[in-house]
């Protein structure tokens, strides 16, 4: 290795507060030492309290190995243009309600869900706020049509704070936003669970009614870290019909009910519960079984939220970055609507 492969590899990493790359934005001191499969140097930040330092460290490792050498073994120093003036004053996140949507395998339409229900919730008059967790496959910046969105930095009281995508009324942030959408974001849980908290207590929400959180699929360190960070109100259980689907469903209920985190389960929402055609309006083809998420609401003593259809026109909504829940009068806007009811009411 040389210094110029390192500064090259660097390159490919953007500092999320203003765009440019690490050598572009003169981040990178001169101070490159190179020992055979050992680099180190030092980046510069403009305050100790800058929101993306953790973030921008693990990027420029992952850089280094991955353009100039696999093996390399990388230590990056931390230096400041600014002293602080005064520490910095602890923040928590200000909202009544914390609601995790989880589910517990992919592919159920929890972040289908999970967008819709923000939306219909911030209709119904409650400051929303959402954060996408899913940190290796994150889909609201699409479905809330923020793909191409960048989140700035404001100052409050002597912090730097990350300022949340507000669309359709609704505060959000994302992975998404801060990495290339072409490339597998390939993270260990530690590396994940330290971005989602930085999103979480590093970020201006400002006072929510209600912030909800597009939990990934299954169980993992990212799920304990925000057990950990956040007092969560509850969390809702999203799956389908299919016996499949139901048996991860019934783990995930499982999981928050267990004695070690303990956070209510505020009900089961059954997503393509049947299938409707528009030309035969009166028919329901049971495509993936028949009341398999009410039927385990029963079971598990847990309120049924609601029963979502399987409807081409939710898919095309969210794909289009418009979910359906805006289109007022629509049914399966009334769907979420009625549910975000329920969640309110519980």
């Amino acid at each position: 290795m040389y210094p110029q492969q390192i500064t090259d590899a660097l390159r490919h990493v953007r500092y999320p507060g203003t765009g440019k790359d690490l050598i572009e934005s003169g981040m990178l001191e001169d101070d490159i030492r190179i020992s055979g499969f050992q680099v180190s140097f030092s980046l510069i930040f403009d305050k100790e309290t800058d929101p993306f330092i953790k973030s921008v460290i693990r990027a420029a490792e992952t850089a280094v190995q991955t353009y100039a050498e696999a093996n390399a073994s990388v230590h990056i120093h931390t230096k400041f243009r600014q002293q602080p003036t005064t520490a910095p004053v602890e923040r928590s996140l200000q909202a009544r309600h914390v609601i995790a949507v989880h589910s517990g395998k992919g592919g159920v339409g929890k972040s289908t869900i999970a967008a819709n229900l923000a939306i219909a919730l911030a209709q119904k008059g409650f400051q929303t706020g959402i954060l996408d967790a899913d940190i290796h496959g994150p889909s609201l910046p699409k479905m809330f049509h923020t793909e191409d969105c960048r989140p700035y930095s404001v100052e409050e009281n002597g912090r730097t704070l990350i300022e949340p995508i507000e669309q359709y009324g609704i505060k959000m942030l994302s992975i998404g936003f801060f990495v290339d959408t072409a490339q597998a974001v390939i993270w260990r849980g530690g590396m994940a669970s330290n971005a989602i908290k930085q999103l979480v207590n590093d970020a201006h929400w400002g006072e929510l009614d209600y912030f909800l959180i597009d939990l990934p699929p299954g169980t993992s360190d990212i799920h304990l870290t925000l057990l950990q960070t956040l007092p969560l109100t509850g969390a809702i259980v999203v799956t389908t019909p299919q016996p499949v689907a139901l048996a991860d469903a019934r783990k995930g209920v499982s999981m928050f009910r267990n004695e070690k985190v303990n956070v209510p389960v505020l009900g089961i929402i059954e997503n393509m519960a049947w299938f409707t055609p528009a030309e035969l309006p009166q028919n329901k083809y049971y495509i993936f079984g028949k009341d398999g998420g009410k039927d385990l609401a029963a079971e598990l003593s847990v309120p049924l939220l609601g029963q979502i259809p399987l409807v081409q026109s939710i898919r095309e909504s969210g794909d289009n970055g418009t979910p359906i829940a805006l289109q007022a009068g629509h049914p399966a806007a009334s769907c979420f609507l009625d549910i975000a009811s329920r969640i309110a009411a519980r």
